[in-house]
This record gives C-alpha cells, structure tokens and sequence, in this order.
C-alpha cells in the first residue's frame, strides 16, 4: 500500500552529520514531521538516555545517522568504534521495537571482503576484514533487534553540507588546478546524500518490505574513473589525477579493493537511483561556489 500522503514523526539521530542534516532537511521539506538530534542533544552511546528521546519524541519513525566513520582509528580503538556502531545501535532498535517504531540504520560496504568481481547483493556473505567493518556488521545485527527496520548499505558518501569527503577532496584539489591523489585498485559505488535520502523517504513512505538494502548510485567505477569523471565535469587536466594504489600507503585498516554495491533489490522494489555519473554532475550543479 502506498501511503505517501501520510504525514511521519521522525527522529533523527546524528543530524548534525553529513547524511543526518540531509536526511532531516528532506523529510522536513516533505511535510513530516522532524525530530532532528545533533550529537551535542543526543548522545548515542547513553542508552538510558536513547531510551528516553524515542519515548519522549514518540517517533513512528527513527533514523540513526550517527556513526563512527574513523577507519583508519578503529584499528586503536576497537572499542569506541564498536560503542558507536554496534552498542548504540542496538539501544536505537530496543527503543523503537519499545514504541513500535520503525528504524533505519545505514551500515557500510566494508562489511564484504572485497574480492568479488561483481557488484555486492544482500544475499552475499559478509567478511568483514577491519575492527571498522566488523562494528559496522555488528550493527546491522543489532539492528534487527527492532521488528520493524531498513538497514540500508551505503558507501563513499558525498554531498551535504560539510565538504570532507573524498569526491570533495578530488573536486577541491582538480578545482585548484593542484594534484589529486586517487585510487586505481579500488572499485566503488559511490552515493550522493540527497539521492540515498531520496530513497530513504520512498521506502518509508511506501511502506515498502522491511530488511537489508543496498542503497547506492547506480553503477561502479575506480576512484581514478571518478577523478576522471569529475575533471571533465570541471574542464579540469585529467593529468593532475595522480594514480595511487592501496599497498602504496601505510593503512592500518585493510579496504574492499572491489567493493560495488548491486541496488537491483531496491529497484526491484520500485526505487531506481541515478547513475553515480548522473548524481556526480547533480552535485557539482548545486554547489555555486566551486
């Protein structure tokens, strides 16, 4: 049944964030009703506290956007990272299982090993290889916890309203007419905010079937073909594309080297993303300032 007239209480956690301050912003300007918890108003890791915002807000909807994104400290920190990305997920379902509410939670293509030759589906075993990924699955776990959830994958997120990711550190430096170091031996789908919150809000809104989704821009491509695609999209020396390949750096935490993502279950579902190309040159419209 397609209910996209109905009006949700949503509550954002980790609104402050990259996919949060979008996800908050879109579901507002649909005419839902919006609940938006920066990290500063709620703290993930107090589960009383957790507990006590759901209940409080009184949500049919919570969406958890807070995560601990720090890959490379993971490897130190092991504990912080599964505090965040797994504990605190695990207080999210058990609040929203407690009202019945609906929970999103957004985890990684980290969760796969990386040696596939062809584009992830949700059938496929996960094989986490870093203290980051492992978290991250534990989540999705945990996540479960809520009878009614989306766990949604999503990967090499770019857009919103802080420019950090590595499509902008690709765009910044091509922009300056300076070097940009990319990788040439590791495959991605890349994933623009506005259209994962574009799909976020179709499968709440369609009541579409609870469970794991792959929720991504269509297609795949090496971090090189991305670099590439942006020089173009900017009239930028594609020889400023420096070539790098994983083994070149001293990474603490190992990386899918192929990592595409396949979104035939959500288009089966009736959510058809735009080609990464299509988003990229989307974003790079939007952002006047470049």
């Amino acid at each position: 049944m397609n209910r996209s007239t109905d009006r949700l209480k949503v509550l954002v956690a980790g609104a402050g964030g990259q996919l949060g301050a979008v996800i908050a912003a879109r579901a507002a300007a649909a005419g839902h009703d919006v609940v938006a918890l920066a990290r500063e108003a709620l703290d993930v890791r107090d589960h009383r506290a957790v507990m006590a915002a759901v209940a409080d807000a009184r949500a049919g909807v919570v969406v958890n956007c807070a995560a601990d994104n720090d890959v490379e400290g993971a490897e130190d920190h092991p504990a912080r990272a599964v505090e965040v990305n797994a504990l605190a997920v695990r207080s999210l379902a058990r609040a929203a299982a407690a009202i019945g509410a609906t929970l999103v939670h957004y985890s990684t293509d980290f969760v796969f090993d990386g040696l596939a030759s062809e584009p992830y589906s949700e059938d496929d075993r996960p094989c986490p290889q870093s203290a980051y990924a492992a978290s991250k699955l534990a989540g999705e776990w945990f996540a479960a916890d809520a009878p009614r959830h989306y766990v949604l994958r999503v990967e090499s997120l770019f857009g919103g309203p802080a420019a950090r990711s590595s499509v902008d550190r690709i765009v910044t430096a091509l922009s300056a007419r300076r070097a940009a170091p990319v990788f040439v031996d590791r495959v991605v789908s890349p994933s623009y905010v506005e259209d994962v919150a574009t799909a976020t809000l179709a499968l709440l809104e369609r009541e579409v079937a609870h469970g794991l989704y792959h929720c991504v821009n269509r297609g795949h491509a090496t971090w090189f073909e991305v670099g590439q695609e942006v020089a173009r999209l900017l009239g930028a020396p594609a020889d400023l594309l420096t070539p790098v390949r994983m083994a070149d750096l001293p990474l603490k935490a190992r990386r899918p080297a192929f990592a595409a993502l396949s979104v035939e279950k959500l288009r089966r579902a009736g959510i058809d993303l735009p080609c990464w190309q299509d988003a990229l040159a989307r974003y790079l419209r939007r952002d006047s300032g470049r």
